[in-house]
């Protein structure tokens, strides 16, 4: 093979859903809206949860965390993707391929350290209430968000310089519908297997560990929630939780069968479904799974939109009753 392709290409072109075919203008709709109900839903969380003072609690700190976390999540993948749907030209440069990449991976780390911070205020408030307010303090929770955020962000880089060392053939067609470990180490010409192996280790060490940590608070959680003796107890501690173990299932459910596998792939398919289930789906749900599941969220809403009515009343009455000074003639 000549010398000269073995080298970091220029661009790559990336396929996405290859088959859609006719129907890709209503997917790119379908996309589009999708986007733009989890953009304004996790910022009506954020902001809610923000400008409340009810809320201004440890869990709600994590809950307004993980939606502004969303926003950047679907903001490195969703408009890129739009972008190929509606254009014939599906291209992306390495180096913005490799900074997809590295930002996709940085805040799924987050995502998983996130989540399980907020297994662990479910567990002290439900297993050791009498304890709760002295260990979950705001600085604790504060330190806590910012080494998820930091320890997110250092995971990936590894991975990250690995393949940017790789040479590439003349072939640079990504068979995935956004740049990601897998498919690009399925276009090197060399052997992978060392990048293989550190990220099975990378993801094994990020997702597992996290996984078994929250499923283990959750554990116990439901071993005292079932000790206690009232069943409005037992539901009202069981409703504080559901939302979160749903948001664990659906995500952690997709990215382990994705990431944590020493073959670079199973099924194109499968691939891109998943693909779809974890950069999507999981965050389109989380606005309708913590809000509709959440009596005291909700009516955090009411209560910043009707207050929101209720200034522009005041200030448009102010306005519209104001006596204007006599003209001086």
């Amino acid at each position: 093979m000549e010398p000269h392709n073995h080298s970091s290409p220029a661009e790559f072109v990336l396929l996405g859903f290859p088959s859609v075919g006719r129907v890709r203008g209503w997917l790119s709709v379908l996309l589009l809206l999708a986007y733009l109900f989890t953009i304004c839903g996790n910022m009506l969380i954020f902001l809610v949860i923000r400008l409340d003072a009810a809320l201004h609690t440890p869990m709600y700190h994590f809950v307004s965390i993980l939606s502004f976390l969303e926003l950047w999540y679907t903001a490195t993948t969703i408009p890129k993707m739009l972008a190929n749907l509606l254009s014939d030209k599906k291209t992306i440069s390495f180096s913005g391929c490799l900074l997809q990449t590295y930002f996709f991976h940085s805040l799924g780390a987050s995502e998983c350290y996130l989540l399980t911070a907020m297994a662990y205020d479910r567990y002290l408030a439900i297993c050791r209430p009498l304890h709760y307010p002295a260990i979950m303090t705001p600085m604790l929770c504060a330190k806590m968000a910012a080494g998820c955020w930091t320890c997110g962000f250092l995971c990936p880089i590894s991975e990250v310089i690995l393949v940017s060392q790789l040479p590439f053939c003349g072939y640079n067609e990504i068979q995935h519908i956004f740049c990601d470990f897998p498919p690009l180490l399925s276009l090197a010409c060399k052997d992978t297997s060392t990048n293989v192996l550190v990220d099975f280790a990378i993801n094994a060490f990020i997702i597992l560990v996290t996984f078994l940590f929250i499923m283990v608070s959750y554990g116990r959680i439901i071993g005292a929630v079932l000790k206690i003796k009232t069943t409005a107890g037992r539901k009202k501690a069981f409703s504080t939780c559901a939302s979160h173990l749903i948001v664990v299932l659906i995500f952690f459910g997709s990215i382990i069968f994705m990431y944590v596998r020493l073959k670079k792939s199973y099924s194109l398919n499968l691939d891109r479904t998943l693909a779809v289930v974890y950069s999507v789906l999981t965050p389109l749900v989380n606005p309708v799974i913590y809000s509709l599941r959440n009596k005291e969220l909700i009516k955090a809403i009411k209560r910043t939109i009707f207050r929101k009515g209720e200034r522009a009343s005041s200030t448009h009455h102010r306005l519209s009753t104001k006596v204007l000074p006599p003209c001086q003639c």
